[in-house]
């Protein structure tokens, strides 16, 4: 009797698993995973080579020994490689616009991604990813002073977009296979799995949602297994021994973040206006975008020929910053050119990301401030070794806008956990100022240039990206409108829409088309265009919380 109740409560329990909404649509998202991240690390391994040959062909070094190459080399010829690189940046940037690949002939990275999540309904070109994954690649390994990650995020979230385009994805879907590529260049990029997860749910999909934290970290561990077969496991920085850290050392460590916070708020102002700056000089002059990019290439060499730590990525100079090679003074004045040298390759159309300028402008912030403490208080506090490690933290992640995934990529990239606290002091601190002398991101600024303000939730999206179109009552064409009645057009905003309806005091308004507006094509009431926003933040709330 026992047995016969205990086996109609499994038969019932079957029955209700059977109803649960867990189809095949959940196991194709998590097989498709694995897919993009292991295909998603072969392009971001490929794409290192890139940027290898052409560092080969400028310095006669790969990407890791940039520093080492140029400063072999005559002061031309470290002043050239930037100057030719930025002439086939002009080329590549010409023809991807003649084609139509890249959109008003400039690089994208993560921005890019972000707004496809946002606005695009997870949509890539191909065309584009390749195109700003070359330029990247050409503009990094000439010597441009950018990041490797921006551009290698954006070609991992290319080929998610490409896999759930072709195999019949919805939209929800598409957006979590985005960030499951973002997640996985993130991972192969660092040997950082972790981060990789969390850099994608902080910084691409903006929630930490269970239903899209699955995928993402089989994304990112297919990633890693891939990169540690080809590439080794192993972080990306060997850390010297600097002894033991003294409780005095995370008050200090605090300190460092306001210096970096204020390091990163300068930088990320400086490359605002500097970019603004030159856009407004060239259409003031009638200048084309390209010639900004030899313009600019001019200038970084001219930085470089004196200072090699600026050019490319930037690892070797990290990694001598964290041997002690460079001394208080030169290591102030990196900072300087540093930065300097990013703000001109981010504004004069070069490819790459800021992660990477982020990592290095803040070890040289820490070194400096480490080798100040030590020469004030000789035995008391840390080596600089530590403070350089805790101030590459608290700069990329103040300027990413992204303190979580920032601090648990230092943490994969060195290996080093024993730093924890003082590191999440510095990260918070200096994140803090950042915001509250900059506003913002650096991904939020470049999406504000398009028109796209993040930092509020999605509810201003939605009445950007909503037309009228897609919620008015359509009609046959009617009688002509007169010339001075009130009317909305198919192209405008929902935003638009209720800014019009309130401005006319209407309870709803005709709608033409932009071609002819005087005939007739819907209507759209006040009621429905509420109805449809309140739908839309609904949906964005359950798929941002389920």
């Amino acid at each position: 009797m026992v047995m016969t109740r205990n086996a109609a409560r499994i038969l019932i329990a079957l029955r209700k698993l059977r109803r649960q909404p867990i189809g095949f649509g959940v196991y194709k998202v998590w097989a498709f995973a694995v897919l993009i991240g292991a295909a998603a690390a072969y392009a971001v391994i490929g794409f290192r080579y890139s940027i290898d040959l052409v560092s080969m062909a400028a310095f006669g070094e790969t990407e890791g020994g940039v520093v080492s190459g140029a400063s072999s080399l005559h002061f031309l010829r470290a002043w050239a490689a930037p100057v030719i690189g930025g002439l086939v940046v002009s080329g590549l940037l010409y023809l991807a616009d003649r084609f139509n690949w890249l959109e008003g002939g400039r690089g994208q990275a993560v921005a890019e991604v972000i707004e496809a999540r946002a606005v695009g309904g997870g949509r890539i070109s191909l065309r584009a990813g390749i195109a700003a994954a070359t330029v990247s690649a050409v503009s990094l390994g000439a010597g441009g002073s950018a990041g490797r990650e921006g551009p290698a995020v954006h070609l991992g979230a290319t080929i998610a977009s490409l896999f759930s385009r072709y195999f019949g994805f919805d939209a929800k879907q598409r957006r979590a296979l985005l960030g499951c590529g973002a997640a996985a260049a993130v991972s192969a990029s660092f040997n950082a799995p972790i981060a990789g997860v969390l850099f994608a749910l902080e910084v691409i999909l903006g929630n930490y949602a269970l239903s899209v934290f699955g995928p993402i970290a089989a994304a990112s561990v297919a990633a890693a297994i891939v990169t540690r077969i080809h590439l080794g496991d192993f972080p990306a920085f060997a850390i010297p021994d600097y002894g033991a850290a003294a409780t005095i050392d995370v008050p200090l460590a605090a300190m460092l973040g306001l210096v970096c916070g204020f390091v990163a708020s300068g930088f990320l102002q400086a490359t605002e206006r500097l970019t603004l700056g030159v856009r407004e000089f060239a259409q003031r002059r009638g200048v084309s975008y390209l010639l900004l990019p030899p313009i600019g290439g001019v200038i970084i060499g001219l930085i470089g020929a004196f200072y090699p730590e600026v050019f490319g990525v930037g690892y070797e100079a990290v990694t001598k910053a964290l041997r002690g090679e460079y001394a208080i003074g030169l290591l102030v004045i990196l900072v300087l050119m540093k930065c300097a040298a990013t703000a001109v390759t981010l504004s004069c159309r070069f490819g790459g990301g800021v992660f990477s300028p982020g990592l290095v402008i803040g070890a040289f912030a820490g070194a400096a401030f480490g080798g100040i403490l030590g020469v004030l208080f000789p035995g008391v506090t840390a080596s600089p070794v530590y403070y350089a490690m805790i101030g590459m933290g608290a700069a990329s992640g103040a300027i990413l806008g992204a303190p979580i995934s920032t601090t648990l990529i230092v943490f994969e990239m060195t290996g080093d956990y024993s730093i924890t606290i003082a590191l999440m002091v510095a990260v918070a601190i200096a994140t803090l100022i950042t915001q509250w002398l900059c506003g913002r991101s650096f991904f939020h600024w470049q999406l504000s240039r398009r028109g796209y303000d993040l930092s509020e939730g999605p509810q201003g999206i939605i009445l950007k990206t909503t037309r009228v179109r897609d919620v008015m009552e359509k009609m046959p064409p009617g009688a002509p409108l007169p010339e001075d009645a009130d009317r909305l057009e198919t192209r405008h905003s929902l935003g638009e829409a209720l800014a019009k309806l309130n401005e006319a005091e209407e309870h709803g308004l005709p709608v033409v088309n932009a071609e002819d507006r005087a005939v007739v094509v819907g209507y759209l009431s006040r009621v429905k265009a509420l109805a449809a926003y309140n739908k839309a933040l609904i949906d964005e709330n359950i798929e941002h919380h389920t």
